[in-house]
């Protein structure tokens, strides 16, 4: 109790040294405009009134951090000649966790309850429902929080709506189904996590003629750095750059992104305090300590580090495996002492003129024992020299060696395979088989037959994020044994990763030009290891749950 309370208290003068000590307009206040303080500090009057939703800061006042105050200041201050916002379009860029949706939650409320707007039409709008609800819930609870609000508030939460009864205005949560939306007589948008957004749909419908029967709407756009540059967020993105580059002029837009160059160190913490202006109030040096760390270890975990951290625009997918760790794992598997082992396959065809591959993977017996694998390959008999002159790949030498086997004709027999499966089921305790359901339901009807339990095995970020994170882990902590196979190394290598917006992992296949059907029957089999686990230890995913890296 002692340390929350100590913690409490020093994050409460950390914020108040982080107050904005003098207010300087921005510069893209345009000519003919002026700043009426009034205007300003009955925004964020209001804002200070409400109260912190989340953790150690629930309860607290909403006092501004100074960045927040200098946007509110500068969109509600800063008028025309008319008396009217100058800006109607902002939009916040800016790393993870550094309090935009009690932001973006404030500024919603404000438009409802305090912007003096009859009949005005708030929305909160994300890729799907679900995140769109996030800023609303944090709305919710801060209306519960202050007295004076929740008397005069009207919760529709069944809608997802917050009525405010003296204007008759209210907040509505939107989905994204744009085509819906025409006719709205829009007077704010809170659009949370545009880099999400699957199209633009949603965005131009919004955005575009909906407020036109406003006299100042406000259409506030919060998002953090995304990975797809044919996007809406990043054509929004680009015109953010261009006005704070001087290279356009737009007088409604106003542009604040807090991001790293690309030439920046990402190991710096002085990079990291000058992109997370929340840093040591929100957001803990601690984690973005840890978090580097494990970005070190990790390709992948560099570019959501890079993205979510340092608000960069990352490439989507990246070589994931470093192959140095990789092959410290090439411990010798005696295929032999393994007889009468509890095991689970993952099967992965393809089509039938490429490498179908079937992989065995064996849990520890005990703590010291290591997850052992075993894979097996297929090509056809016929075209071995040829894709070898194509792919400049030695598939002759590996079959040479025994390492890729080989069937008659010039498509992969699965006859052929389905046998050489049965006579590992007497070798070795084959409890389930993953498959996925796409590509191999007669083979896997004809492994049913054979007494088999196959497991369809969904190949979206769902399903293969968690194993994909645990191979990496196990590799890195030296917990898996491989063998060395070449097969499986080359495969290992090829893999590229793509990463959703939540941070999860899947092997992308678009990407990874070359051959990772063993990589993928690797990390379906290992899922279902780690579910059911050896026969003498559990579950790693009873044992703490799903690894969210």
């Amino acid at each position: 109790m002692r340390f929350l309370f100590s913690c409490s208290i020093l994050g409460k003068e950390a914020a108040k040294l982080r107050k904005l000590k003098r207010y300087k307009p921005t510069k893209f206040m345009a000519e003919g405009s002026r700043y009426d303080k009034e205007a300003a500090d009955a925004a964020v009057t209001f804002i200070n009134c409400l109260k912190h939703t989340k953790g150690e800061w629930y309860g607290m006042p909403f006092e501004l951090i100074d960045w927040q105050e200098q946007i509110v200041r500068d969109i509600f201050g800063i008028l025309k000649p008319n008396g009217y916002r100058q800006f109607n379009t902002a939009y916040i860029e800016i790393p993870k966790k550094q309090g935009k949706s009690e932001l973006a939650a404030a500024i919603a409320l404000y438009l409802t309850c305090d912007d003096f707007e009859h009949g005005g039409e708030v929305y909160g709008c994300a890729s799907d429902r679900q995140q769109a609800s996030i800023v609303f819930d944090v709305a919710v609870d801060m209306v519960e929080q202050c007295p004076a609000l929740k008397s005069r508030i009207k919760p529709m939460l069944s809608q997802k709506r917050l009525v405010y009864k003296p204007l008759g205005s209210f907040y509505q949560v939107l989905s994204a189904e744009a085509y819906t939306k025409h006719g709205l007589n829009v007077h704010g948008v809170v659009f949370d996590e545009l880099h999400a957004q699957p199209n633009r749909d949603l965005y131009d419908v919004m955005l575009h003629g909906s407020g036109d029967a406003r006299k100042q709407p406000l259409f506030f756009l919060i998002t953090t750095a995304g990975t797809d540059r044919n996007s809406i967020c990043w054509e929004v993105h680009q015109k953010a750059e261009d006005i704070l580059q001087g290279r356009k002029i737009d007088p409604t837009f106003y542009p604040v992104i807090y991001s790293a160059a690309d030439t920046d160190d990402w190991t710096s913490e002085k990079v990291w305090r000058k992109v997370n202006p929340s840093l040591g109030i929100t957001v803990d040096i601690e984690k973005l300590r840890v978090a580097c760390e494990n970005a070190k270890q990790n390709p992948a975990e560099e570019n959501l580090f890079r993205q979510l951290r340092l608000n960069q625009w990352v490439k989507q997918s990246v070589r994931w495996m470093p192959m140095d760790k990789w092959d410290k794992c090439a411990f010798p598997v005696d295929a032999e002492k393994l007889r009468g082992r509890t095991c689970y396959g993952g099967l992965d065809l393809s089509s039938t003129t490429d490498i179908t591959a079937f992989v065995l993977v064996f849990p520890p017996l005990d703590e010291s024992d290591k997850y052992q694998i075993l894979p097996f390959f297929w090509i056809p008999e016929e075209n071995i020299d040829q894709r070898v002159r194509r792919d400049h790949v030695p598939y002759d030498v590996w079959e040479k060696q025994g390492f890729l086997y080989t069937t008659e004709g010039n498509v992969v027999h699965y006859g052929f395979i389905e046998t050489f499966i049965e006579e590992l089921g007497m070798k070795y305790n084959i409890k389930e088989i993953a498959f996925d359901r796409w590509g191999a339901i007669q083979m896997t009807q004809n492994l049913e037959a054979l007494g088999f339990t196959v497991v369809p095995f969904g190949q979206g970020f769902k399903d293969m994020s968690p194993p994909t994170k645990e191979l990496m882990k196990l590799t890195l902590e030296e917990r898996i044994a491989h063998g060395g196979n070449p097969v499986l190394r080359w495969m290992m290598d090829n893999i590229y990763v793509k990463t959703d917006p939540a941070g999860n992992i899947k092997p992308d296949k678009e990407k990874s030009t070359e051959r990772i059907d063993g990589a993928v029957a690797l990390i379906m089999a290992l899922d279902r290891a780690l579910r059911h686990g050896g026969e003498n230890i559990g579950s790693v995913y009873d044992e703490r749950g799903l690894l969210i890296l």
